[in-house]
């Protein structure tokens, strides 16, 4: 119902627009166009890797490596996960909803995001280039270690 609603109401704020503004609305449709077709591919991806890491994963298996069971080490592995991944955050946040209805844990999953969001394993050249050696390692392990922290708050409000 609240699709319907949501659906709805955009349909009368475009219609509103159109009546407004043919030509400007013309030119932010084109562009809204444009940017899905940008974002397309990366989702396309995600959902085909997700889709290859639940058929080849059992929800067992995912409880077990980084689920609420696994303990410290699955938030350390999913932390070292997230560090070495390159996935924009749009496409982390569905991907993590997906792994926690299979199984995944709260505090895992916090530890991959904050991780994947903030720590950049694979762009430490392009940002040493940058910002330095030194700024970028110090960013990078503060980050690191801060993922442990919103991990350990996630587990006490979720857990």
């Amino acid at each position: 119902m609240q699709n319907i609603i949501f659906y709805g109401l955009a349909l009368i704020l475009l219609s509103i627009s159109l009546f407004k503004d043919r030509a400007k609305t013309k030119k932010s449709l084109i562009k809204a166009w444009r940017s899905f077709e940008n974002i397309l591919p990366q989702m396309l991806a995600m959902i085909f890797g997700i889709g290859l890491i639940i058929a080849f994963l059992s929800p067992e298996l995912i409880s077990q490596i980084i689920g609420g069971s696994s303990g410290w080490w699955g938030v350390v592995l999913a932390a070292v996960l997230g560090s070495v991944t390159l996935i924009p955050a749009f496409v982390a946040f569905p991907m993590a909803a997906i792994l926690l209805q299979n199984g995944a844990g709260y505090m895992q999953l916090s530890a991959f995001v904050s991780t994947l969001t903030m720590v950049g394993v694979l762009t430490v050249p392009l940002e040493i280039k940058f910002f330095g050696r030194k700024f970028t390692i110090i960013r990078n392990s503060t980050a690191f270690l801060f993922s442990f922290l919103v991990a350990l708050l996630i587990g006490k409000v979720m857990g």
